[in-house]
């Protein structure tokens, strides 16, 4: 569980709400269902219109990772894949086999296929590139919907005070309605302003965090299943690999 992202989210309503009470608009300037439909509805059919399908599922799968990132622990599989090197040394490629059906990542589990079937370095790469990329694209890709949403939000948010303001100059006669108006027309804006920058950008930003950050593990995988296929001491392999973890930090 990522606590950092739970208390920023946690914090960021309640920096609004105090405000709000604070700045003397109070809680009650926040309640507006006119602007709720025009900012809150109207940016996720925006998004609807802009994203395909799959990307949008993919989306929803991944938004968890804001509080609960997948764990990829770059440490554990350092040790991992220098005790299969040791196991290769002694028992050939082959010995290797038996450890595909307790590999429980299928990324991790495709490159050790790949290196049980004693592919070539290069094909090994390549194939295990690809599917890091691939998988990257699609996060990313992901990751861009609620980023998306970030820009949109804004812009409905003052389309939604202009209509207020439009609703408050058809009643200009009656000056007692004048302030109330003109307030509940901001609110869209604060709607529109709050959701993008405490909400839906600080999301994509850290979705996008989180997939870098596993393609940089999986990086040092193909790195190290290419050492294996290779034969190379499980000592350099470990020393090699130990460099990616500095990266990471």
């Amino acid at each position: 569980m990522d606590l950092l992202s739970i208390i920023g989210l946690i914090l960021a309503t309640v920096s609004l709400l105090v405000g709000a009470m604070l700045k003397g608009a109070g809680l009650h300037s926040l309640v507006s269902p006119a602007a709720m439909m025009i900012v809150i509805v109207g940016t996720f059919a925006a998004i609807l219109v802009q994203t395909p399908g799959r990307v949008m599922r993919r989306a929803l799968s991944i938004a968890p990772w804001v509080f609960r990132p997948p764990v990829m622990d770059a440490a554990a599989l350092i040790r991992k894949m220098v005790e299969w090197s040791q196991l290769a040394r002694k028992q050939g490629l082959l010995g290797l086999e038996p450890l595909l059906d307790e590999e429980k990542d299928s990324f991790v589990r495709k490159g050790l296929q790949l290196v049980v079937d004693g592919s070539e370095p290069e094909a090994i790469r390549n194939i295990m590139e690809v599917e890091l990329n691939t998988r990257e694209s699609a996060d990313l890709r992901a990751a861009k919907v609620f980023e998306g949403m970030g820009i949109y939000a804004p812009t409905l948010g003052i389309i939604g005070a202009v209509l207020g303001l439009m609703a408050v100059m058809q009643n200009l006669a009656d000056p007692a309605k004048l302030g109330a108006g003109i307030a509940a027309a901001f609110t869209a804006t604060v709607y529109g302003i709050g959701l993008a920058n405490l909400f839906f950008l600080p999301i994509a930003s850290k979705l996008k965090t989180v997939t870098q950050g596993q393609s940089h593990v999986r990086e040092m995988v193909i790195e190290g299943m290419i050492a294996i296929a290779q034969g190379e001491n499980p000592r350099s392999i470990e020393t090699r690999l130990q460099g990616y973890l500095h990266q990471g930090k």
